[in-house]
């Protein structure tokens, strides 16, 4: 069984952009932890304690449908991740892998149009660097819509190599963003359901599945 730790900006990205396979991996008894770097909505001119607290409960909720029960939350500035020094993130998620020791790691693509995805991938790269008594051996990153699509072209896109059967799990994903609901559109918004539905169904039927979620490799050491 493998050991695995999500390292996601804002809750719903865990859900957005793999949670068939997080219900696979809890489905086939892996241990799994999610660790949540900021609230999600306090930078919105609108937040509240309130609104905090519902995106909290939202994403305990969602994390429950996929079958996790290991989650970390952390306090960094919601979309001002870039005021906090690089060495405070990176010692974050330190904190996590000594505590958890996970084998396999999942985070956010590293050019993400959001800045506390860029942030997160280099926090998690940073705290990764690949040492002897590593116990992390596999780094996958995946996409978030309304962030991947929406990076700048001039810069890498994302390019998978890796993907999932997610048929058997998707609808765990859908019931999963439910709780989310206040965070998705409506269609043609790429953060719509008819949009996320699209994609699994893409990554999947070119891969021979009817749904897949994709990711793109950083980094698989076999000793």
């Amino acid at each position: 069984m493998k050991n695995i730790l999500i390292v996601v900006a804002h809750s719903d990205d865990e859900t957005l952009g793999m949670g068939a396979t997080i219900a696979r991996h809890t489905a086939n008894g892996d241990t799994v932890n999610v660790m949540f770097m900021t609230d999600g909505v306090s930078s919105r001119s609108n937040s509240t304690n309130s609104a905090c607290k519902e995106r909290h409960l939202a994403a305990q909720k969602a994390m429950k449908i996929l079958g996790v029960t290991n989650l970390h939350f952390f306090d960094f500035p919601d979309n001002s991740m870039d005021t906090v020094p690089l060495i405070q993130l990176v010692k974050a998620v330190e904190s996590v892998i000594e505590h958890r020791n996970p084998d396999t790691i999942y985070t956010h693509y590293a050019y993400d149009l959001n800045i506390d995805h860029q942030l997160t991938h280099s926090a998690v790269m940073t705290a990764c660097r690949p040492q002897r008594n590593s116990t992390v051996h596999t780094i996958l990153s995946f996409e978030v819509l309304s962030s991947t699509e929406w990076s700048s072209p001039s810069t890498p896109t994302f390019n998978p190599q890796y993907f999932v059967n997610s048929s058997h799990f998707w609808e765990k994903k859908q019931q999963a963003l439910q709780c989310y609901a206040q965070e998705l559109r409506d269609f043609p918004h790429s953060r719509s359901l008819p949009c996320i539905e699209a994609l699994g169904t893409l990554r999947g039927a070119t891969n021979g599945f009817e749904k897949a979620e994709a990711f793109y490799i950083e980094r698989i050491l076999i000793s």
